[in-house]
């Protein structure tokens, strides 16, 4: 399986990439990169919705230049990973649950075998929801999860009862598969970099815009209904009172302060209650951390330096 490779974003050196199938018959495309000579240690990348691997090149960059192995997958649904509604722009899932089995067939066929330990995640927006629920169920594949901007809720009223209950409704009534009320098939992230919430950095957003234009085929447009609804229900369970304590992974969150996305507030109001995590507000920060100004990048890098060991703080 190919990665997408454009002149400012072209594929890091050493790459090995190809499909894996999960139990339930999903075909993730992965890619995994080596360490440098004579270190060790493994950083799984997991993307938010709509994102693809090419997205996170420069990432890879960054985490190998700090010593480690990196792997990722596309998630089901999106990237080039198998996608399971005949438009394949709609982005579904059946439930957050499958993310999880992504998550641990990944880990089975790829990371375990092939990948040098210890093992540590680093997840953006819903691929931290996933990682949340994968670490709240006790699995311990990771020794430490750093969460950039993760999805525990979303701003405003979006996640409120009325808004819960048309979706659920809809769901209830056969109509799964169809855009939320007020999307469409454009796709995500091809809009005009003005005002855009993901970033405030042009030349990367111009980059990221790059790659789909350069294979529309990895992009995802809006969210379908059963998508919406599986994300609300994920959601609320976050809100249980007990359950951020009940999470024995030691977890470092990073938010946004003009995080328009996400919940800034709920991320923070979770992470106090964690028993082994911590939690920064990155001032000034859109959503999309790891994307944004070099400014914003290097304090979100500096965090994770601080709490993943391995990296060249701990020489």
């Amino acid at each position: 399986m190919t990665l997408v490779s454009i002149p400012s974003n072209p594929v890091p050196e050493n790459v090995v990439s190809g499909t894996i199938k999960t139990p339930d018959g999903a075909e993730l495309r992965f890619a995994r990169w080596a360490p440098p000579a004579g270190r060790k240690g493994t950083v799984c990348v997991f993307t938010g919705r709509s994102e693809q691997i090419e997205k996170y090149f420069e990432t890879v960059r960054d985490l190998r230049d700090r010593g480690f192995a990196v792997a990722m997958i596309d998630w089901r649904g999106q990237g080039h990973s198998s996608r399971r509604l005949r438009d394949p722009r709609k982005g579904y899932v059946r439930d957050f649950a499958d993310f999880e089995v992504d998550v641990e067939t990944f880990v089975q066929q790829v990371v375990l075998p092939d990948c040098p330990p210890p093992f540590f995640a680093l997840a953006h927006s819903m691929g931290g929801t996933v990682l949340l629920r994968v670490a709240h169920a006790g699995k311990r594949w990771f020794d430490r999860m750093v969460l950039s901007a993760p999805m525990i809720d979303l701003p405003g009223r979006t996640t409120s009862f009325p808004a819960r209950a048309l979706i659920k409704t809809m769901r209830l009534f056969g109509q799964g598969s169809r855009y939320v009320p007020g999307g469409s098939s454009r796709i995500t992230g091809l809009d005009p970099f003005i005002n855009n919430p993901l970033t405030s950095d042009p030349v990367r957003y111009a980059r990221n815009v790059a790659i789909l234009e350069e294979d529309p085929t990895l992009g995802l447009a809006s969210p379908t209904v059963a998508w919406a609804d599986a994300a609300f229900s994920a959601m609320q369970t976050f809100k249980r009172v007990k359950y951020p304590s009940e999470i024995r992974q030691p977890i470092l969150m990073l938010a946004a302060s003009s995080d328009t996305v996400v919940s800034t507030a709920a991320i923070e109001e979770f992470a106090y209650h964690l028993r082994a995590g911590s939690h920064l507000v990155i001032a000034g920060s859109k959503h999309e951390i790891l994307q944004e100004q070099d400014r914003y990048r290097s304090q979100f890098w500096a965090a994770f330096d601080a709490f993943v060991p391995g990296t060249p703080l701990f020489k």
